[in-house]
């Protein structure tokens, strides 16, 4: 079942797979790193995820339906799971409960905060830790708006793209890169510095030694989140490129702010964020080869500190299984 998680460098790690709105009464399928899983909600309404596989014959659970008793029932012979994954009933072959949990079906940790579910990429009831959710997603008085789109693209790909300062002014030069790229000069250099935190790293670039305002951060493994300076007021952009199979990486999208909060000037500003997203669809699919490759196989630069940063956690997760007990700071080498 890990097998996915592990070639994607995923296994282990708590990431969003929806957001809250897309799971309503009906089972809710997924795929994440090449592995099918499934979302629903029990008779009390909390969100549960199993592997969309039924033990018995291998059918997509999320072809079930949810029964008033709160358990998955597969569509094909009607054998019940209960969030747990607990097989709670077979038809036609009546037994004793404790030996109908041979029959269970696979359960994965979940979580639901922030307008977002989370899943930890390791099957049971428990996880070693709860997901970093951004403060501001559950903050009194903060707009939160979400959105999400599938790219054509390996998820690293798109991650490394939100990481990386350099490319604002030309990607970007229409919306938030302008500012950046009308202070450019021929001879105009960018200092890219990388700091670790608890939760990945804080990155920073300055133009020509005019000190940033703003700063980006790396929610390890897949998310990302920009402060935009405005004083007096809070505005971050998150995103997480929530990896699909080998050639496609959702991007899930979550803004907040404390200001602009009302319609429609709000959904001006949201549909202003998903312009902003979409800039980056075309470059991200370009890429060649589809996954980051190691450091070696490309050219790269001082203000590609924070993406090789980045690159280099993700290629040793792969090399050791993705199964990395303690998280270790990236190496910040040029």
């Amino acid at each position: 079942m890990r097998d996915g998680f592990t070639q994607e460098g995923f296994a282990e790690v708590w990431t969003p797979v929806a957001m809250s709105r897309e799971v309503g009464r009906a089972p809710y399928g997924l795929t994440l790193a090449g592995e099918r899983l499934v979302l629903f909600r029990d008779a009390k309404g909390t969100l549960a995820a199993l592997r969309d596989q039924c033990p018995h014959r291998g059918v997509k659970l999320s072809l079930g339906k949810v029964g008033a008793d709160g358990c998955l029932e597969c569509p094909f012979h009607g054998w019940r799971f209960g969030a747990d994954g607990r097989c709670a009933h077979i038809p036609l072959n009546p037994m004793p409960e404790e030996k109908r949990q041979r029959f269970a079906a696979t359960a994965f940790p979940v979580r639901e905060r922030g307008g977002l579910v989370w899943l930890y990429t390791r099957p049971g009831a428990e996880a070693p830790d709860e997901p970093h959710v951004p403060e501001a997603l559950e903050k009194p008085g903060v707009h939160v708006w979400l959105y999400a789109e599938t790219w054509n693209a390996h998820w690293t790909r798109a991650m490394e793209n939100m990481l990386d300062s350099p490319h604002l002014p030309f990607v970007h030069r229409r919306t938030i890169g302008g500012a950046l790229r009308r202070r450019m000069k021929p001879d105009s250099r960018m200092d890219v510095e990388v700091e670790p935190t608890p939760t990945g790293f804080r990155t920073y670039a300055s133009l020509d030694g005019e000190k940033p305002q703003g700063f980006l951060d790396w929610l390890r493994p897949n998310g990302m989140r920009l402060n935009i300076p405005i004083p007096g007021r809070l505005m971050q952009l998150h995103m997480w490129c929530v990896p699909v199979d080998a050639t496609h990486v959702r991007m899930m999208l979550a803004s907040a702010r404390d200001f602009v909060r009302t319609q429609p000037l709000a959904a001006l500003v949201d549909r202003y964020n998903t312009r902003i997203l979409r800039e980056d669809k075309a470059v991200v699919e370009s890429s060649l080869p589809l996954e980051a490759p190691p450091v070696s196989e490309e050219r790269s630069v001082a203000t590609d500190r924070a993406t090789l940063a980045f690159r280099r956690w993700y290629l040793e997760r792969k090399k050791h299984g993705g199964d990395v007990a303690a998280e270790a700071a990236p190496s910040l080498a040029s």
